[in-house]
């Protein structure tokens, strides 16, 4: 017994290796046609099993191309236009169908399927499109040959004028190696932005230097979007036909601009309406006799009253109150001449003061 139970650890071993092997194989994304030809105008149906679940992916027709090497012109060489977009179930699997359309270079075709977003995979099966050219895949070059050492990073900020539409930009900054056998001199990339599911924009950016076999440099090239450009881009950096690296970036929306359209819908009414009311001032016609503001009446004059005796100082008690200003003496209305204005009283039956007589 002591002598079977390495044989028998050994079978367990390979029994319970021989299914972890084969999902591990299943994991593998793969794609599958419903038929290998087909003519422009027609469809074929397009199967996938292994990918990652709840992933949306990009199904093209491009020529000059093999499950061997890939897309060697990449995205350039399939017919964008006819692309379907397909979402994977929660078990990695997907199935659609798709239009056959002609490339714009000649084949061998393929169905390129690829990922849009998260992590970089693809899968190609191979299409004969009928009546389509047909010509030899270029040599593959097996001199210099870059691969991708490090992490690829945007660097840099936005400034005040990009708040305000200008265009964004950064530096894409990551670590190649020369992996082939002879030198690569002035290196030009290609480096593409895409917005969303769209195909990505190439601009050409060369790096000056020489890499060395088994060297490797730091690569920092400029990447810029359109004015006014937000959301979410992807850079995507591309040598030789060969994807080497792609990185998210999202761009903020330029608030300045639709602070500034804001402001323009308020101020050009205001100012159109302070103009309209001026012109209609200017041409009104007035009235005559009337005026356009009531003048205010002159204040009454403030006469002064006398004081009080009973108030100020001793001396301004002694005083004699000033005479009223409307009427002297001497001038009093219907009275003779040095008459004096005292009360008394002129009538006969007025009561007389009794005086004490002495006796008779």
């Amino acid at each position: 017994m002591r002598r079977g139970a390495p044989a028998v650890l050994l079978a367990l071993l390979l029994v319970l290796a021989g299914p972890v092997e084969r999902g591990a194989a299943a994991e593998r994304p793969a794609v599958k046609l419903s038929a290998v030809q087909a003519g422009t105008g027609g469809s074929v149906t397009v199967s996938g099993t292994g990918w990652r679940p709840r992933t949306l992916l990009m199904m093209l027709v491009c020529g000059r191309a093999t499950p061997a090497r890939g897309v060697v012109g990449g995205t350039n060489s399939c017919a964008n236009g006819d692309g379907r977009a397909v979402t994977t179930g929660a078990d990695g699997t997907f199935g659609r169908r798709l239009p056959v359309a002609e490339p714009p270079v000649p084949c061998p075709c393929v169905v390129h399927v690829a990922t849009v977003t998260g992590a970089a995979a693809e899968a190609d099966a191979v299409l004969q499109v009928a009546g389509h050219p047909v010509a030899p895949l270029p040599a593959e070059r097996s001199a210099g040959r870059l691969a991708v050492l490090s992490d690829t990073r945007l660097t840099g900020s936005s400034g005040l004028l990009t708040w305000f539409g200008a265009p964004p930009g950064r530096t894409l900054v990551l670590t190649v190696g020369n992996t082939g056998t002879s030198p690569i001199e002035n290196p030009v990339f290609q480096v593409g932005t895409a917005h969303g599911v769209f195909a990505p924009e190439w601009d050409e950016r060369q790096w000056h230097g020489t890499l060395a076999p088994g060297k490797k440099a730091r690569i920092e090239l400029p990447v810029e979007l359109p004015a006014g450009a937000h959301g979410d881009y992807t850079v995507t950096l591309r040598h030789g036909g060969r994807v080497l690296a792609e990185q998210p970036w999202g761009v903020g929306r330029p608030w300045g601009v639709t602070l500034f359209w804001i402001l323009l819908c308020l101020v050009v009414p205001a100012a159109l309406f302070r103009a309209g009311m001026a012109v209609v001032d200017r041409v009104r016609p007035h009235r005559p006799g009337a005026t356009s503001r009531a003048p205010r009446p002159a204040p009454r004059p403030r006469l002064p009253f006398p004081r009080s005796r009973t108030a100020g100082s001793p001396a301004a008690r002694a005083a004699p109150a000033p005479a009223l200003p409307w009427f002297t003496p001497d001038s009093a209305p219907g009275g003779p001449a040095g008459r004096s204005c005292a009360p008394h009283d002129d009538s006969p039956t007025s009561p007389t003061t009794p005086t004490t007589k002495g006796p008779t």
